[in-house]
Parts: structure tokens; C-alpha cells; sequence
């Protein structure tokens, strides 16, 4: 299902002709991926700087099928077309595309961006998102970015559960 918010949240194709266009213009394409749920100051931070690394920014958008997969019975909080449409009325952000599997590998093969973004509890040794894979294939560049502290959504949603 696609939500519009002022053109910003798309289907696949779509954004994959909208990458592929600001491409074509010598832009580069920042690229984040993650759920979103109770968007918060964190998160916010967050897009903002992984939007500073590049021309514009994609953001890939866990579905509630995804989310309960990756966080379990009780989420998402807020169902995926509400998080869409938060998510794109963010300055930051130019582009939103929800997916329902648990990573976003066709997504970013799709999109190509130059610069995959995640956070900072991604990128050990033990720990390495599976998009990175195909963004180091096509010569991209995966940057890490640490959180906010004391800004998680988890954190969140188990002390409202307390």
C-alpha cells in the first residue's frame, strides 16, 4: 500500500526512476533503512545527518509484516502508513519506501545509493547489515553513525509498558 505525503512516499519503481534520475544529474543518493516506530529525537538526529552525507535521502521503511518479524507480537505501535507519513514530512527526508521483508537488500540493489547509512550498533565485526553486501558490490559506501544516547524506541515502548 502507498501513502502519499507531498509525492514522498513511493512505490519501488518509483523510487528506483527517482534515484536513477538524481543519478543521471550527478547527485548522490544517501540510503537508511530501519522501522521508525514512535518516531523520536533520536531518530531524527539521525536522518538528519545521514542526509548532510549526500543530495538527497531514501529512507527504506520496515511494513508492519517486518516489524513483527524483527520486534515481535506487540509491534509495531504505529501502523506503517502513519510511520510513512511522519517520516516524509521530515525536511530530511526525500524519499520513503515501505518493504515487508526483514532487510532491505532489493531495495538498495534497486536504488543504488552512493552511501548506505545505519547506526551505530551496526558495523562490528559480528554485526554487519546485510546491505552493506550489496552496496560494497557496486562500489557504494556504507558510513555507520552513532545514536543519540538514551534514545531508543525500545527503551520507549517498555517504559510506557511499565
Amino acid at each position: 500500500m502507498i501513502v502519499e505525503h507531498g509525492g514522498r512516499v513511493m512505490s519501488l519503481a518509483e523510487a528506483a526512476d527517482w534515484a536513477a534520475g538524481l543519478r543521471a544529474a550527478g547527485r548522490s543518493v544517501v540510503f537508511t533503512n530501519g522501522c521508525f516506530d514512535l518516531l523520536h529525537r533520536g531518530h531524527v538526529d539521525y536522518l538528519q545527518r545521514a542526509r548532510a552525507l549526500g543530495d538527497a535521502l531514501a529512507v527504506g521503511l520496515n511494513g508492519d509484516a517486518s516489524v513483527r518479524l524483527l520486534k515481535g507480537p506487540g509491534r509495531p505501535i504505529l501502523p506503517e502508513a502513519d510511520r510513512a507519513a511522519v517520516l516524509a514530512a521530515l525536511r530530511a527526508v526525500d524519499a520513503v519506501v515501505i518493504f515487508q521483508e526483514p532487510t532491505a537488500e532489493a531495495l538498495v540493489a534497486a536504488l543504488r545509493p552512493a552511501i548506505f547509512v545505519k547506526g551505530g550498533d551496526w558495523g562490528s565485526a559480528t554485526r554487519t547489515p546485510p546491505e552493506a553486501a550489496v552496496v560494497l558490490g557496486y562500489g557504494g559506501r556504507v558510513q555507520y553513525l552513532p545514536y543519540l544516547p538514551g534514545r531508543s524506541t525500545s527503551e520507549i515502548v517498555a517504559q510506557i509498558r511499565s
